[in-house]
């Protein structure tokens, strides 16, 4: 399973990341890749051995738009899991 997080402080370390999702979600991250962009609102994608969809889209809901590091947290669970919209209002299989 992945979860896509960004507007990442820029100083922010895999452990760090790790031990927040720990913290707000009980869901272990597995791997960490780190997407820089333009570098203005850095992100990163990453992956649980464990969890179901309902859980990513749980872990979405804790952590979007969590204030951490002086920034607000974007996140975003992968299209097609059970809850998900996608921007023009349709979910999941429509």
């Amino acid at each position: 399973m992945k979860l896509w997080l960004a507007n990442l402080d820029p100083g922010t370390t895999d452990d760090e990341l790790r031990d927040l999702v720990l913290r707000y979600t009980k869901l272990e991250v597995s791997r960490v890749t780190r997407v820089p962009g333009d570098g203005t609102r850095p992100g990163a994608m990453l992956e649980f051995d464990g969890g179901s969809p309902a859980a990513m889209v749980e872990a979405q809901r804790r952590l979007n738009g969590l204030y951490w590091k002086n920034r607000s947290l974007i996140a975003q669970a992968p299209s097609g899991a059970p809850g998900w919209t996608d921007t023009k209002g349709e979910g999941a299989g429509s």
